[in-house]
């Protein structure tokens, strides 16, 4: 029989491992050159948008307006006795002016004693010193400290009045530091903690650097790709820590795979060369499988018309590419060229010596063989009692699913960052006095000219309109282009902007004032953006999942001859995604473990996340069901009941699951650490995926169903019978008549 396309690579790289390890070196070195040469694009605002906020953010960001840098001093009594009207009042604002203005960064100062006034509330105890910054909005966190220094100082010099200034150089200057901060540590983490496992799991130095490495120029190689593609379809700039995420991920799994099953077969005796071709005919065809899955799942992404999540998807179907090519091709060289010495057991080595020979980190993971002695005793009651093991761990994960059904979505506000940040609260003060004031509707609307009489009287007919609905509020700014051509009007909502209030506003605007005053505008804004991406996101929801499901069937189905396998492994990958969503309605929207995790509720779950983690997960969870399966079906193929098969499949994959599951679920975590409740929710999200399917789902209910159904398992109707005949193990004539290894079934 012929070779599998895996057997044929990993073979010839093996053969030709320097050949093969150049052209690896040349493409990483080449890709990332290029990459850097070029330049990431990223996308422009608009792009991340849908509907009609889409075409408003287009509309400005063809304008041509300056890049202006806002920024608000709030000055707030505290006991509440004095007013705007008061000359202590007075005094403390002329203060800040001042203060501010001596600093030479900014302009256009705005007090409510001005001409034209800054807003104050109704009550008269609380106003705003508005201002820009000079100079490239994009650049102006870098110039806000002098203005941030002199406002402090204006507020110890009147210690009965909050003074506190907030806008968007100072957010990016004390938020954005300290959120770059979270990631560069995460990322940090992410490597030694892998090692760390690794290192675990192999004992060996060379076996845990390998998959590392491995991974590393994956994601190098990866992202310069995406420096290209990107010029085709830009990316959002969260993509690149998205690809590390994954790609350490799936880049580890796959070398751990490979590596595992060659030091097996080594320890039975073989060659250095077979062994080889056995790992690549074998886990090399179960990381191709498993690839493409991951892959088409990431694909399905497209669909949703989204800027953000096209690139997310453009990002990691690169770096799962990389990868998989990578663990076909360079792996088998290394493992040629480095032969036994990967095994040189350095961690081993040092446990044996301290317990003076009575201990071997060998025993601890409870592995000898390639074969896992704890989950081979979790499989004789499994195994014996099918039917109980299915209810019990069934019921688990229904359960921990059922809170999902109660799952909420909504937008990212200023209640998204978690930890000390007085920042975050002066916003919070700022909306909670001028609703709507911190993330207003911007309307944008295209003329000719804007300037003209008539067009002033429509501007000024529609804030009339718009105030009168009860629905807006001051404060209402109007921006024109340099050309004249673009308005862009800012208007305050009612509503926190993320409710149902700001939701009724927007469509009010859109409905009845804009048709009236302004037709042909757009509106735009984070309650308008909120709502767009939504309605988008409802349209495109069951064709993503529709894509996700069906082509991972058809590709289990052709994979593995099988209907029942096809169709469970949907059902069980679903179920384990469910109990995912679960998990985090009870954390983040009950508020189970605040206090543990060092976050507060904000009772929803940020909108995007939900359809991510199902795209991600659903790929990842298939790594382990596509490996599993193969080892299992090799069995069956070789003449051992499906019992038999079943447990063997398991224990000696299981050393190789669990380490790959703890460095998932670890990576995963530090993403729980960083400042953002969206990646506190994506952290806990994967790692309590992953935890579930690499142990209930995996080690319970896969063996529980397939003794249950018997050769059932292996089902395909006949008129199915025209699939290709796929071969799940080694397939050279010497294998054939290899004796066969015995199973003890508890």
């Amino acid at each position: 029989m012929k070779k599998n396309f895996a057997a044929s690579v990993g073979g010839w790289s093996a053969r030709h491992r320097w050949w093969a390890l150049l052209i690896w070196v040349a493409f990483v070195a080449a890709a990332t050159f290029v990459g850097n040469a070029v330049g990431t694009a990223e996308m422009k605002s608009y792009e991340g948008m849908n509907g009609d906020s889409r075409q408003a953010g287009q509309i400005y960001d063809e304008a041509a307006f300056k890049n202006v840098a806002g920024e608000v001093v709030l000055v707030q009594t505290r006991s509440g006795a004095l007013t705007v009207k008061d000359p202590g009042f007075r005094q403390a604002v002329a203060d800040v002016k001042s203060a501010v203005e001596a600093t030479g960064q900014v302009e256009h100062v705005r007090t409510p004693y001005d001409k034209e006034p800054s807003p104050v509330t109704e009550d008269q105890r609380t106003t705003l010193v508005q201002f820009d910054m000079k100079g490239d909005g994009g650049t102006a966190e870098q110039r806000v400290q002098p203005v941030l220094d002199a406002v402090a100082k204006a507020q110890k010099a009147h210690p009965d009045l909050r003074i506190e200034e907030a806008g968007s150089a100072s957010a990016d200057k004390l938020i954005g530091e300290a959120i770059d901060k979270d990631f560069v540590r995460a990322e940090q983490l992410s490597l030694p903690i892998t090692l760390g496992i690794l290192l675990a799991a192999f004992g060996a130095l060379l076996a845990a650097l390998v998959p590392v490495a491995l991974a590393m120029t994956a994601i190098f190689s990866a992202t310069g790709l995406l420096a290209l593609t990107s010029h085709l379809l830009h990316v959002d700039s969260a993509t690149s820590n998205v690809m590390l995420l994954i790609g350490l991920a799936v880049g580890v799994d796959y070398s751990l795979f490979y590596i595992m099953r060659e030091r097996e077969e080594r320890a039975k005796g073989r060659d250095k060369r077979r062994a080889i071709e056995i790992a690549a005919a074998t886990s090399g065809r179960a990381v191709l499988i498993s690839g493409i899955t991951v892959i088409v799942a990431m694909a399905g992404m497209f669909l949703t018309g989204n800027g953000t999540f096209m690139g997310f998807a453009e990002g990691t179907i690169l770096v799962v590419l990389t990868a998989v090519v990578g663990s076909l091709t360079v792996l088998p060289a290394l493992l040629s060229l480095i032969g036994d010495k990967i095994n040189a057991r350095v961690i081993h080595g040092t446990v044996r010596v301290l317990t003076g020979g009575r201990v071997t980190w060998r025993r601890i993971l409870g592995v000898r063989g390639g074969q896992s002695r704890v989950w081979g005793a979790i499989m004789g009651p499994v195994l014996r009692h099918p039917v109980v093991s299915v209810v019990l761990a069934g019921g688990l994960l229904i359960g921990l699913a059922i809170p999902a059904f109660g799952l909420k979505t909504g937008t990212q506000t200023i209640d998204d960052l978690q930890g000390d940040y007085s920042i975050a609260e002066t916003f919070k003060r700022i909306d909670k006095a001028f609703p709507g004031g911190n993330d207003p509707a911007v309307v944008m609307v295209k003329a000719a000219d804007v300037t003209t009489p008539q067009f002033t009287a429509s501007i000024e007919n529609f804030k009339r309109r718009a105030l009168a609905t009860g629905e807006a509020n001051e404060p209402v700014t109007v921006t024109i282009n340099p050309d004249k051509t673009v308005a862009r009007i800012g208007i305050g909502i009612k509503g926190t902007g993320t409710d149902a209030v700001s939701e009724h506003a927007i469509h009010t605007l859109r409905e009845k004032v804009i048709p009236a005053t302004l037709p042909g505008a757009h509106v735009t804004g984070s309650a308008a953006g909120s709502m767009d991406f939504n309605d988008q996101l409802k349209r495109t929801l069951p064709l993503v999942f529709g894509f996700v499901l069906l082509l991972a069937f058809v590709l289990l189905l052709i994979s593995f001859r099988s209907l029942v396998v096809a169709v469970k492994a949907i059902l069980l990958n679903l179920l384990s995604v469910a109990a995912a969503y679960g998990v985090l309605v009870l954390v983040f929207q009950k508020g189970y473990g605040e206090s543990v995790l060092g976050f507060h509720s904000t009772g929803t779950i940020t909108n995007w996340l939900p359809l991510f983690l199902f795209v991600i997960l659903f790929g990842l969870s298939m790594d382990y069901h596509v490996f599993i399966i193969s080892r299992i079906r090799e069995a069956y193929d070789k003449g051992m009941t499906t019992e038999e098969a079943v447990t063997f499949g398991i224990r000696s994959t299981a050393a190789v699951v669990t380490s790959a599951a703890l460095i998932m679920v670890a990576v995963f975590a530090t993403f729980a650490t960083l400042s953002l409740l969206t990646f506190m929710q994506m952290g806990i999200g994967l790692a309590a995926a992953i935890l579930i399917d690499a142990t209930i789902v995996r080690a319970v209910l896969l063996p529980a169903t397939m003794k249950l159904l018997g050769d059932w398992n292996w089902y395909l109707p006949r008129w199915l019978g025209w699939l290709p005949q796929l071969s799940h193990g080694d397939d050279d004539a010497e294998d054939e008549d290899e004796e066969r290894i015995p199973v003890l079934v508890g």
